[in-house]
């Protein structure tokens, strides 16, 4: 045979003239696979009880592990909608606090524009971070609360759901 070269760089066979490519004469012929036939026998009745007793267990297995899991999903979206409904509660809290505070120092600072003396000054600047000491206290106090409820509600379903598991398994 003769090899041509295309121009991409790659080897051609080339075909002499005349030739033709019929591929229904290169048919494989068509093979049928024996058929073997088993020996009938009778499966004996201890290992057919058997293997429905390890199949029943294998159910019960699935429907116990399908319900752990599916309680354990709902005790995760249980506890995720606890912690978001807390962490909501928190920021609102903080920007309740924030605009508290804001609300506060544009006072004094509308209060210090009419101050005659630097006395008043001194006097409205102590009175007012007295005040503010006292309130960021009972804030921290609000804020540490609020934390310490959302922490034990978010954990409450999590410790329910292990005591349940607990229960179970023992």
């Amino acid at each position: 045979m003769v090899e041509a070269t295309i121009s991409s760089g790659k080897p051609r066979t080339a075909r002499p003239a005349g030739f033709s490519a019929d591929l229904s004469k290169l048919e494989l012929p068509k093979f049928e696979m024996p058929k073997f036939e088993l020996p009938k026998m009778e499966v004996p009745a201890a290992f057919r009880d058997a293997a429905e007793r390890s199949i029943s267990q294998m159910k019960a297995g699935y429907e116990r592990i399908k319900t752990a899991a599916e309680e354990a999903t709902d005790m995760m979206e249980e506890t995720y909608a606890t912690a978001s409904r807390g962490a909501t509660d928190y920021n609102l809290k903080l920007i309740e606090i924030a605009r508290t505070n804001t609300n506060a120092a544009f006072d004094f600072s509308t209060e210090l524009l009419g101050a005659r003396s630097l006395a008043d000054v001194i006097e409205w600047s102590t009175a007012y971070m007295r005040r503010q000491f006292d309130a960021l206290s009972e804030q921290s106090k609000e804020l540490v609360a609020l934390a310490q409820r959302v922490a034990t509600e978010t954990s409450e379903p999590i410790k329910e759901g292990v005591n349940k598991a607990m229960k179970e398994a023992a």
